[in-house]
């Protein structure tokens, strides 16, 4: 099977995605920032018979993703799945807030996929970015997060004309909130635990990543 990029792989999309995949017999690759949460996803793979690699990877960082892709010698799959959520009146955020989202959720994927795009396209392979339901409409106390997802929906339908004559694919994924650790820096979801698990949306995104452009999960 076919090697399977996850950015943010430590936790829960991500993690999720790469359970899916490593199932599948995909080589997967764990990127992510945060070593300890990635060996404990590579070690429950391998438990389960699959096959797992660790990059520490920081997607907003030029030199991070070109040394992490530097050790991967072919790329069939690319899952922009890291993203970090800001939440609050606009009044209230500070620049560091904005700078987080914009950097982490706009030019992560951007970096990622430009940087992924040459050994992408020798495969002909298949990208994905996870942008959420905040990327198809506004939402109360989610300016900046709305303003990022929208921004990586414009990004990702402009791959799908630029790469209209190309084998190379881009997909959109929207999804609702989940109960993951997302929420665990913030309480503007009051009760997480009352959303849908990570497990059944890797199971959709998995079971319809076949190169279409958008897939809708609880739109």
């Amino acid at each position: 099977m076919g090697n399977v990029i996850i950015t943010g792989a430590g936790t829960g999309l991500g993690r999720a995605l790469a359970h899916r995949y490593a199932k599948e017999n995909h080589q997967v690759f764990l990127l992510g920032r945060t070593e300890k949460n990635l060996l404990l996803v590579q070690s429950e793979i391998q438990k389960e018979g699959g096959s797992a690699e660790v990059l520490i990877c920081d997607v907003t960082e030029p030199a991070s993703v070109i040394e992490a892709l530097r050790q991967i010698d072919q790329v069939d799959i690319v899952i922009n799945n890291a993203g970090v959520g800001v939440f609050g009146a606009l009044a209230e955020l500070t620049v560091e807030d904005i700078d987080l989202a914009l950097n982490t959720n706009i030019k992560g994927t951007i970096l990622m996929t430009q940087l992924a795009y040459p050994k992408l396209k020798e495969s002909g392979g298949r990208l994905l970015n996870i942008i959420s339901t905040a990327g198809l409409r506004g939402k109360n106390n989610e300016s900046v997060y709305c303003a990022s997802k929208f921004a990586v929906r414009g990004f990702t339908e402009s791959l799908h004309k630029e790469w209209e004559q190309e084998d190379v694919s881009a997909t959109a994924v929207y999804m609702g909130g989940m109960n993951t650790p997302f929420w665990n820096e913030t309480d503007h979801v009051d009760n997480p635990t009352s959303l849908k698990g990570p497990g059944g949306v890797a199971e959709q995104i998995f079971q319809e990543d076949d190169g279409r452009e958008a897939i809708y999960i609880d739109k």
